[in-house]
């Protein structure tokens, strides 16, 4: 039977009573298969499986969508019991921060790029509220996506230089079949901008075609993406990028193993996208 708790206190005392190995999958709801994905991996993995469920405003910049950003409780907590899990974490803002709360993390160099950039101090949000999570439900594996590219490496680096005990493991990207990978945000497109964004997905099949065919030059990476995404009228592009895998500088000549990701406006909605660029043109990351 899945324990609900709201609060830290009872959490940890419904941990304490786990004898044998946790996986956390840490999400902001609005689960979709992406996420149900992990939870299927942590319960191949633990012997218990706890989930968290918390839209923290911290990692939301004063224009985004933190009042929008949907929300559906009791679809996620049914979806988590059917596949299994043991215990959910589902706390208030208030909980999670109470008054006076005024630590953060920062984690340095690796979150200054790309979604650091376009989004100062929201690795900042999500360093701080993954350090809590992992204190409050001590898991010995957590789960992440490779979607969120940047922030699987934000959080790499924190569990190793403040030395946690947690294994991060990193899951392939979900994807709709159209490849569009699987976002809670994707519910903000329209039809018409839902059919576009498939341009995300087209730009990196492009890069992982090119250097599957010997391109090797991150200038000519970069344009190649950036002419697939200036075809689509509806695509406002805000980054493209070809950069090293563990500290995210740009690359003028490529290797495999370097992460092509861009992220780009579709109407009002941001979606972003990755993938590992290597010497197969049919990398799992980018399949058509």
């Amino acid at each position: 039977m899945m324990h609900v708790t709201t609060t830290i206190a009872e959490f940890r005392a419904a941990r304490a009573a786990l004898t044998g190995s946790l996986g956390l999958v840490p999400t902001m709801g609005f689960l979709h298969e992406g996420h149900l994905s992990l939870v299927r991996r942590a319960r191949a993995e633990n012997a218990f499986v706890a989930a968290t469920i918390f839209v923290n405003p911290t990692q939301f910049g004063p224009s985004e969508d933190l009042a929008r950003y949907p929300r559906d409780l009791p679809r996620d907590l049914a979806l988590l019991q059917r596949e299994g899990v043991d215990l959910v974490f589902a706390p208030t803002v208030a909980e999670m921060y109470p008054p006076g709360f005024s630590v953060s993390i920062d984690v340095g160099p690796v979150a200054t790029p790309l979604e650091g950039a376009a989004r100062p101090g929201h690795f900042r949000g999500v360093a701080t509220v993954v350090c809590k999570l992992f204190n409050i439900t001590a898991p010995q594996r957590a789960y992440f996506g490779q979607k969120d590219a940047q922030q699987t490496l934000v959080i790499r680096r924190m569990t190793t230089d403040l030395n946690l005990p947690v294994e991060i493991v990193i899951c392939p990207t979900i994807r709709e079949p159209d490849g569009l990978a699987m976002s809670s945000r994707n519910v903000y497109l329209q039809p018409e901008e839902r059919r576009a964004a498939t341009v995300l997905v087209r730009a990196l099949r492009e890069a992982q075609a090119r250097f599957a065919a010997g391109e090797r030059r991150g200038d000519m990476l970069r344009a190649a993406m950036h002419a697939v995404l200036n075809a689509e009228p509806l695509a406002r592009p805000e980054y493209v990028s070809v950069a090293d895998l563990t500290d995210l500088h740009e690359l003028d000549q490529v290797t495999s193993g370097a992460l092509a990701s861009l992220a780009v406006r579709i109407g009002t909605t941001r979606l972003i996208d990755n993938c590992i660029l290597d010497d197969d043109h049919h990398s799992q990351e980018v399949a058509r």
